[in-house]
Formats: C-alpha cells, structure tokens, sequence
C-alpha cells in the first residue's frame, strides 16, 4: 500500500511522481476521458473543461488522420485531476499523492505538417515544438503553482509512436518543489524514465481518444 513519506528521500520520491503526473497531463492533455470518473459524475467545472478538450482534440485528430493541408493546430485546454486520479497516478511510484486538486492549463501548438507525417507508416523524428504547462495544487497551507516547460521528440515507425524523449527545460515552483522536480526532469533527460509511460498515451490518444470523436473529423 502506498503511504505518506516525510523524509528528505519521501518527499523527492512524491515529487518525481509529481513530474510522472505532469508528463500525463503533458502527453496527453486533450483526453476527454477522467480517470475513475463516468460521465455523469463530472462536475459542472470538469463538463466545461471536457468540452474545451474536445474541440482541441478533434483539430489534432483530423490533421492525424485526414492528412489534409491547413493551418496549425492552436488551442488551449484546461484539465482538472482529482486527488483520487492523482493516487492512481504516483501510486505507480510507490507513494499516495500529498496535496489536493490539481488544475493545469496547456496552450497546445502544433505543426500541421508535423501531425500529417505522424502516422504515414513512415519511420521518422517529430520535433513537437516548445511546448509548456502551468498547473495550480491545492494545498492545506496554500495554493502552490508550477510551470514546467518541455521539447518533446517522437519517434514514429509503423504509424504509432516507438520511442519519446520529453527534454524538460525551465522549471517554475516554490523552493522545495523546484530544487526536487529539477533533479526528477534532470533525471529524465538523462536516463528518459518517463518514454515508456508517454509513448503509450501518444498512441493511445492516436488511436483510442481519436476514435471517440471520429464522426467529427472523419473525412473533413
């Protein structure tokens, strides 16, 4: 069972897992779907935000899948996680998650040509772009907020995504938050310990996520 850590070593195992959750959010911030949440569980915030999501998300499908000529996919999402989602999440570290809800903004801009290429079956580098996010935790001793910004690059071979290497760059949280999610990114640039976890929800929102609003893009 996970438990609480309030040693120096607990608290950087809780906030690498923090930075595990900011690479979900990261990799896939316009699915429509809430961990451990129906439909009709949403709350009034969550349906709004959902809903933000889904015009972004059904912009990235259709460039994915029609392969059509256009302009650049520009959108900004908003999504809301939980402190029962949260634990799902780092629980996968071995830890429960400290805080409360966390509400993170992603401006997504994405290269129209970049999301053509994506599942032509070639086998090819993606250069994702800057891309950055800022999320507010809700915390018993006051809101904390942290920024994170990031370059991924995507493999794809087949049509689906093989390889993914996030680049973390400027990190923005209070000081104990900061020094502790620097050594987490720094860990994963080097030794890319999140690739395994963001291929994975690459390909399933590719797949997956796609086909929940595919009567919205198919063919247009």
């Amino acid at each position: 069972m996970a438990t609480r850590l309030t040693t120096k070593a607990g608290w950087l195992r809780i906030l690498t897992a923090t930075t595990m959750a900011l690479a979900v959010i990261a990799a896939s911030p316009t699915s429509a779907q809430v961990l451990g949440s129906k439909p009709d569980d949403l709350t009034p915030e969550e349906k709004a935000e959902r809903d933000g999501r889904k015009e972004c998300k059904v912009q990235i499908c259709a460039a994915m899948h029609n392969r059509k000529p256009g302009p650049d996919v520009s959108c900004n999402v908003v999504k809301s996680w939980r402190k029962t989602q949260l634990d799902k999440i780092v629980g996968k570290a071995g830890v429960s998650w400290p805080w409360g809800k966390v509400v993170c903004t992603a401006p997504i801009n994405l290269k129209r040509d970049m999301l053509i290429k994506a599942l032509d079956g070639s086998k090819h580098e993606a250069d994702i772009g800057k891309q950055s996010i800022k999320c507010v935790v809700e915390r018993p001793d006051g809101n904390a907020e942290i920024s994170a910004e990031f370059s991924p690059k995507v493999t794809f071979e087949g049509g689906k995504a093989v390889k993914a290497v996030l680049n973390w760059g400027k990190i923005d949280a209070p000081t104990l938050v900061k020094g502790a999610m620097w050594t987490a990114t720094a860990t994963d640039n080097t030794f890319n310990v999140l690739q395994g976890m963001v291929v994975e929800d690459i390909n399933t929102f590719a797949s997956t996520n796609c086909d929940e609003v595919k009567d919205e893009w198919q063919g247009k």
